[in-house]
């Protein structure tokens, strides 16, 4: 059934673009004929109408599942211990290090640039 809703799916993309080609095809039409330009043909507006329809159909269908827009869904199996736990946010170098008593102070006027660049 995927197969069919790929295939059904580029013949979509494949009828878009001939609609979008046979527009401008009218349209080039109508300039060389000197005539103006007032609307497309119903039978443009037609397949292009039911092209987008087939896409966003296929699509829908060659996706698969969606995931729950509400937060508590994906929330409901976490424990509140877990939920704390961002490891992206943990800090090692703040000021608690100072309050050690095995913490040595670094010494500016021996340090190299890019070692004091990782203090300031």
């Amino acid at each position: 059934m995927a197969f069919l809703n790929k295939f059904a799916l580029f013949v979509g993309f494949v009828s878009l673009l001939h609609a979008a080609y046979s527009a401008a095809q009218h349209r080039a039409y109508l300039r060389i004929t000197d005539q103006e330009f007032s609307n497309l043909p119903v039978d443009i507006i037609f397949q292009a109408i039911l092209s987008l329809f087939l896409i966003i159909y296929n699509i829908l269908q060659v996706v698969g599942d969606f995931k729950e827009i509400r937060a508590t869904v994906d929330l409901q199996a976490k424990s509140w211990e877990t939920l704390g736990n961002i490891p992206s946010f943990y800090t090692f170098n703040h000021r608690g290090k100072a309050l050690s008593p095995i913490y040595e102070q670094p010494n500016p006027t021996t340090m190299d640039r890019s070692e004091l660049s990782a203090y300031e």
